[in-house]
């Protein structure tokens, strides 16, 4: 791929990590366990607790993708190795953790992917506050993770021939 290609796709995923770590991180600054307590009757404090921890886990994540985004782009001249290898660890680690969190409190129905439907889907009923979150995120995190899926592939080839 060329430079261009890769310096405008580190600027897309630069400019969706921005809004999404602004989007969690002003979710976790508002809310509480108590609040969601509150919100959901019956709710299971345990699990609500699971849900904050993956949410802290991915907004870390996203932070440090978004860091090393800026990193890249502010490099002269542009390094389109680095911002590759940006990019596939950003697909691993933000994209991986929000379609599929450590401790499964949510997970991807693949066949919901294809009918238009949000795809994420919850092992306890989470407060409605929880899931419009996950639900406003979903199409970007969708969208960033078809545009790097190429460095699925193709990043870890470049890895292995170079052995």
């Amino acid at each position: 791929m060329g430079n261009s290609i890769v310096m405008s796709q580190t600027k897309q995923v630069e400019a969706f990590l921005q809004q999404t770590v602004k989007a969690i991180s002003d979710y976790l600054n508002e809310t509480t366990i108590t609040g969601l307590l509150h919100e959901q009757e019956g709710g299971n404090k345990a699990y609500y607790e699971q849900l904050f921890s993956n949410l802290r886990r991915l907004v870390v994540y996203c932070e440090e993708g978004l860091e090393a985004c800026r990193v890249v782009l502010s490099d002269e001249p542009f390094r389109k190795a680095a911002a590759e290898k940006v990019l596939y660890r950003i697909y691993h680690s933000c994209i991986s953790e929000f379609f599929a969190p450590k401790g499964d409190t949510w997970y991807e129905d693949s066949r919901s992917a294809y009918t238009g439907r949000n795809s994420i889907k919850f092992r306890q009923t989470p407060p409605s506050s929880f899931k419009n979150l996950l639900s406003s995120l979903e199409s970007g995190f969708q969208t960033i993770r078809e545009e790097l899926e190429f460095y699925e592939t193709d990043y870890r080839t470049k890895i292995i021939q170079s052995k």
